[in-house]
């Protein structure tokens, strides 16, 4: 299901004294959250257009319009960032989106059950699909993921024996 707006991410502290906060991305590369001109920080979802964006570390450090110092950086601290949806392009598939989307067999059309869980690990993520059974499947477009359809809410996977947690 398409979100109007995505959490990349959460502020975690002030960076220096001139105001620049460390946003960390929640299953993001920070590289790709420099391509975004417009933040909605808060649960409020209050649109910001930071003065400057970049990576440092495995950090997004943004310089917010009106925070000069560290104690005003502070202020930040511990809210969530969000973008617009419609801001990321249509191609896009968040990991937000694909929770509780219906998961099928692409061999059989047999419903396996529901996306319950993305994790994120070094080699691949990898989606728990709950139903009758409960399956680990790495996150592979073409190997695993044959297709990924937000208007319909289903997601096509290939099964492999051994995928579903209880066979050998």
């Amino acid at each position: 299901m398409k979100l109007d707006f995505i959490q990349v991410g959460r502020i975690v502290n002030a960076h220096g004294i001139r105001g620049e906060v460390r946003l960390l991305p929640r299953g993001f590369d920070p590289a790709y959250l420099t391509g975004f001109d417009t933040f909605y920080i808060g649960r409020d979802k209050t649109p910001v257009r930071p003065q400057a964006n970049h990576v440092h570390k495995s950090f997004v450090l943004l310089k917010l319009p009106g925070v000069d110092d560290m104690n005003a950086a502070l202020a930040y601290k511990e809210q969530p960032v969000f973008i617009r949806r419609t801001d990321a392009g249509e191609d896009a598939v968040f990991d937000d989106e694909l929770i509780g989307m219906d998961v099928k067999n692409a061999d059989t059309g047999e419903t396996l059950g529901r996306v319950t869980l993305v994790e994120d690990y070094p080699a691949s993520k990898v989606y728990t699909v709950t139903g009758e059974k409960t399956y680990l499947i790495p996150a592979v477009p073409e190997v695993f993921i044959r297709s990924v359809d937000l208007e319909a809410n289903v997601m096509e996977v290939h099964i492999l024996k051994g995928m579903a947690s209880d066979e050998n």
